[in-house]
């Protein structure tokens, strides 16, 4: 029987990335795991690919972006010889223009039908400038009525209740609860509002600001969902909507959460100039509680990119601003993520741990976890408690690691979120050694994590 018939397309592609099958399988392989799509791609794999073989599931899309990273060639799957994911835009939600409602149209409507190439979209490198590279002129259109009736304070506080709603459930609950009712909701009555007319060119500003902290909400929400690609898309829309907005700062603070998504999934170099980029177009313009939230992701940023000192002195700037602080002062998209001093104190703990501070970050996960509430901010204070035990068990210290893990899951009852549960799986594979050697407390405590994860 012949053979099938070699992809050349795809061969001539590896070639100029001048990459071995085995650098790509293990790009692939990443890609997937970012996404939480587990792949066991091999050398053997790609020589299948090669020979004729149709990848599996969505990874055409996934040796897109492994190719990307390699080269910076954008390719598409078709480009590659190898068969669409599914009839899609695959660069939906990624781009950044001018009407950022109408580009959330086909987003919202892809996130509500669940739609798989959404889901399992890769986290795209090659967009992580965008923001950067966006012209803000492009956004300084004419107030021009578009459509729909005159909304003004009233309409814009309504907002911001429902967003708030549906931030507390999600923080409660974790980030699949009320999801589908958030997207609902933005697409309808907020798209509708968004392209309205206002009273003033204030009330437009506030709700256009709204309408940002509610579609970062929904970002939020797939990034807890381990949909870290969709997640991106929502950031990049929710940025253009504070861009338009106007509100001096609100643009600032998404391209910090796009930093640390970044970061988050190890690209710390390529983010860094986000955090950076935030951070100048806040000093000395937002209140002192909002600075030092873009002050400590600017920390983290130096601490991954290896710049220790810079990294400290930037911990140590952030909880002076804070001292200085009144959280009254904080703006609603800056305080509609929760107290200040927490995020301060969680992310002073990841920037310990990455300088090898074990000791410095466990007390500062423990510290953010004293200041939130466990029933208002359930999920956060059970993923601080997490890493302040994977902190304390890397010291050394397995009974206190124990006790700590015990209080996280007490935290997370109720709580439906992709990161809780992947914690809890982690959690079980470091306590394995300990069962196997008769550690009471590890045999306990590993026994309540299994039924958690029935």
């Amino acid at each position: 029987m012949a053979q099938p018939v070699t992809n050349h397309q795809l061969e001539a592609a590896i070639i100029d990335a001048e990459m071995t099958f085995d650098a790509l399988a293990r790009g692939v392989v990443r890609v997937a795991a970012e996404v939480g799509v587990p792949l066991r791609t091999n050398p053997s794999t790609v020589h299948k690919w090669l020979r004729g073989a149709d990848p599996d599931g969505d990874t055409p899309a996934f040796i897109c972006e492994a190719l990307f990273r390699k080269t910076g060639g954008i390719y598409t799957p078709a480009e590659l010889g190898l068969r669409s994911v599914e009839e899609s835009d695959p660069g939906l939600g990624l781009s950044i223009g001018s009407d950022p409602v109408g580009v959330l149209a086909g987003v919202w409507r892809a996130d509500l039908d669940r739609r798989k190439f959404l889901a399992a979209s890769a986290y795209s490198v090659a967009a992580m400038h965008l923001p950067l590279e966006y012209v803000r002129e492009g956004a300084e259109r004419a107030a021009a009525v578009r459509s729909g009736s005159v909304a003004g304070v009233a309409e814009v506080a309504a907002v911001r209740d429902m967003i708030s709603m549906f931030t507390g459930i999600d923080e409660r609950h974790g980030g699949q609860h009320g999801r589908s009712a958030l997207i609902q909701y933005l697409r309808t009555d907020v798209a509708a509002l968004c392209r309205g007319t206002f009273r003033t060119h204030d009330d437009r500003q506030q709700m256009l600001s709204a309408a940002a902290v509610g579609v970062h909400l929904a970002g939020w929400k797939a990034y807890d969902a381990g949909e870290q690609g969709l997640a991106q898309r929502y950031y990049h829309q929710s940025y253009a909507l504070a861009v338009e907005s106007g509100i001096v700062g609100h643009d600032a603070f998404v391209l910090r959460t796009l930093a640390q998504q970044g970061m988050k999934l190890r690209h710390p170099a390529k983010t860094f100039a986000l955090s950076d980029t935030a951070l100048s177009r806040v000093i000395g313009r937002v209140d002192a509680a909002t600075e030092a939230l873009f002050t400590i992701t600017h920390a983290h940023g130096l601490a991954a990119t290896n710049q220790r000192r810079p990294a400290v002195q930037a911990v140590q700037r952030a909880r002076d601003l804070l001292e200085a602080a009144d959280s009254n002062d904080m703006p609603y998209w800056a305080r509609s993520w929760g107290p200040a001093r927490a995020t301060v104190n969680s992310r002073s703990a990841k920037v310990f741990a990455r300088l090898g501070d074990r000791k410095g970050a466990a007390e500062n996960y423990a510290a953010a976890a004293a200041t939130r509430p466990a029933t208002t901010y359930a999920r956060i204070q059970a993923l601080d408690l997490v890493a302040q035990a994977k902190m304390e068990l890397s010291d050394g210290g397995i009974e206190q690691a124990c006790g700590t893990w015990n209080r996280a899951l007490d935290a997370m009852a109720g709580v439906q979120s992709v990161r809780t549960r992947r914690a809890v799986i982690e959690m079980r594979k470091s306590l394995a050694q300990f069962k196997s050697r008769g550690v009471s407390a590890a045999s306990e405590l590993d026994e309540r994590a299994a039924f958690f994860l029935i």
